[in-house]
């Protein structure tokens, strides 16, 4: 059986944080994207290091979209978002986990598009466990794996927007402005006497 969609509907949906893979039976082949990275989280408890890949994206104006997605927990939606994202348009996937941060690799075990780990803090290891299992993909499977937490995230939007940049020259000129204002604030910074 098939569902009826209202497409803006769909994406709105999809787009939303808060929603954890509640529309598992939508095709999401028939929802074509305007998005061009993707930042997909294990749980929602991740939106917190995660928001800071979104605002990063915002900021240089790149448009993206959000997911709840679990390797363990929702395998195969996580298998499908993968399997179709190059198709619905996205062009990069910043994947964020914690613990056993499987969703990184699962995702890029299922699609030829770059895929960007980052590891997400846990309370027992601080991240240690998040980072290794993000950055020890066998041979044949790559993913980009970034910094513990907020800087990881930052800098995974920032990574996509550079493998953007090679191909799409507005893309690289918002990334030189914004390496360049980051520049005249820290030239700009005094230090009290």
């Amino acid at each position: 059986m098939r569902l009826k969609i209202d497409n803006e509907k769909a994406k709105r949906a999809w787009k939303s944080v808060g929603e954890a893979v509640s529309f598992p039976s939508i095709p999401m082949s028939e929802i074509k994207s305007s998005a061009l990275v993707a930042v997909v989280m294990g749980s929602k408890s991740d939106w917190e290091t995660m928001r800071h890949s979104v605002e990063t994206l915002d900021e240089l104006g790149l448009p993206n979209e959000s997911h709840v997605l679990s390797a363990h927990r929702s395998p195969d939606a996580t298998a499908d978002f993968a399997r179709k994202a190059a198709g619905r348009g996205l062009r990069v996937i910043i994947a964020g986990a914690g613990a056993a941060a499987h969703l990184a690799g699962a995702i890029a075990g299922h699609t030829w598009l770059p895929v960007l780990g980052v590891p997400i803090p846990s309370s027992e290891l601080n991240g240690l466990d998040s980072l290794l299992s993000t950055a020890q993909m066998p041979g044949g499977i790559p993913v980009g794996t970034l910094a513990i937490g907020t800087a990881g995230a930052k800098n995974a939007a920032l990574l996509a927007a550079a493998i953007l940049a090679t191909s799409d020259e507005k893309v690289r000129q918002k990334l030189e402005a914004f390496r360049k204002k980051q520049s005249e604030t820290v030239l700009a910074a005094k230090l009290p006497k």
